[in-house]
């Protein structure tokens, strides 16, 4: 059974949620939506105070090639627009619309019954439109605006769809019953995407641990053209672009270069859904599956939630925090991020809260590093976290540059393998994030 080449790890699953239906949770009575909730520039509104709108409407628009289109998630008036508190205690521009009776009027371009719809006589080029209208952005974490990513630089040329079903972050589930339940709409937009693209060839990759996926999509790859399975071996983080990449077609993408280096495209299942639901729906991307979880969480599952709908809503609906709680993650718990703040709002970043007692969360005292190796055995991307830490703690940028920092995918492998319990991830994201401004300023002064 395949799996990438370089590097992984392979922590506990914890998929405590698995094969937990999916339950919408309750419309809040105010919704807080961000205006950046993608890679690229912000959005700018296009509403303003004392407005009236339904849900799907357009309240920002994109600011560029590189953006994408904020939709309401209720209806309601807007009743301001100012900075919210995100959750690490920054100033977040937001739409803030008090809901109405309600607060459930759609717009009536949407399709909001429940039948499929097969048949799409759109050319690639109005697809790839109606992708962009939608807001739709990659809900694997990323966020990068999907239509950007469908339509490769000059002289490139993608060959292959590869859909990331893989879902290998631990306690996160939503993907998984995503699949689960909307596995034909899933197929749909695979082949959307494909026409887009103008290729004839898509594979998922999904891991050894979701066996009811992997039989359910092998039953429905057999009616549509062009889509193979293809089961993957448990190894962490094989949900990143380069890593799948590896897996399925065993390619590997050059230092630096982009997936279509290599002929691929790669898109998130949950984005292939809403890719659906925008092109045969007319559905623009308001609300998204998350997984609420934890080893003590009540009522642990994957629920819908609408955009703007605080986490400490959200975490109610899932039976309330837990005593014990130390510590609340948005995402998973190797690439998630700790919150001080769940009073912000679930947006199109948000595919997972993880709320962790001490015994799981506490971190261990550090002592000096044992030069083992083991940071660079488990590193995917080829590099020497050792050295990187190093390097941060002595502030030796052009060395860091030097040895391919900005390829980091920010996983944790090295931090989850090193036996000193050195704070590696810590200090690389901190070098990432610094040679990044410098690469950005130096570009600028060209």
């Amino acid at each position: 059974m395949r799996t990438f080449r370089i590097g992984g790890i392979h922590p506990e699953d914890q998929k405590l949620s698995a094969n937990v239906p999916i339950e919408a949770v309750a419309l809040p009575k105010q919704a807080i939506v961000p205006i950046h909730q993608h890679v690229g520039a912000p959005a700018q509104p296009v509403v303003a105070k004392g407005d009236r709108v339904k849900v799907g409407q357009l309240i920002a628009a994109a600011n560029g090639f590189v953006s994408a289109n904020v939709h309401a998630p209720i209806s309601g008036v807007i009743t301001k627009i100012d900075t919210a508190v995100d959750a690490w205690g920054l100033p977040m521009p937001s739409i803030f619309i008090d809901a109405d009776d309600g607060g459930d009027e759609w717009l009536e371009t949407i399709d909001r019954t429940p039948d499929l719809n097969r048949i799409c006589k759109l050319t690639g080029e109005e697809i790839i439109q109606k992708i962009q209208d939608a807001g739709i952005v990659g809900l694997g974490g990323a966020c990068f605006p999907t239509h950007v990513k469908l339509t490769p630089p000059p002289g490139s040329k993608a060959e292959v769809l590869i859909i990331n079903a893989v879902e290998c972050e631990p306690y996160l589930t939503c993907d998984h019953q995503l699949m689960l339940e909307h596995g034909e709409e899933i197929f749909i937009g695979i082949s959307l995407i494909m026409r887009a693209l103008k290729v004839e060839r898509a594979i998922v990759g999904i891991e050894n641990n979701k066996k009811d996926a992997i039989e359910l999509f092998r039953e429905l790859a057999n009616r549509h053209f062009g889509i193979e399975i293809c089961p993957l071996k448990l190894c962490y983080p094989q949900g990143g672009e380069k890593q799948l990449i590896d897996a399925t077609i065993r390619r590997q993408v050059p230092s630096g270069a982009l997936p279509i280096a290599v002929g691929a495209i790669v898109q998130n299942v949950a984005t292939v859904y809403a890719v659906y639901e925008a092109v045969q729906k007319n559905k623009p991307l308001f609300e998204r599956v998350m997984t609420v979880t934890g080893k003590n969480v009540t009522r642990r599952g994957n629920y819908l939630v609408r955009f703007g709908t605080t986490l400490a809503d959200v975490i109610e609906h899932a039976g309330g925090i837990p005593e014990d709680t130390d510590k609340i993650i948005a995402g998973g718990p190797m690439m998630g991020r700790a919150v001080i703040n769940v009073d912000m709002p679930a947006h199109k970043r948000t595919s997972g809260i993880l709320l962790m007692p001490e015994s799981e969360s506490a971190r261990r005292e550090p002592v000096n590093c044992m030069r083992c190796g083991k940071c660079v055995e488990a590193c995917p991307m080829g590099l020497e976290p050792f050295l990187l830490i190093q390097q941060a703690e002595r502030r030796l940028w052009d060395d860091m540059e030097r040895n391919d920092i900005m390829d980091c995918i920010e996983c944790g492998c090295c931090l989850y393998s090193c036996p000193s319990n050195r704070p590696l991830l810590d200090y690389v994201r901190l070098g990432k994030n610094t040679v990044g401004g410098i690469i950005r300023a130096r570009s600028a002064k060209k």
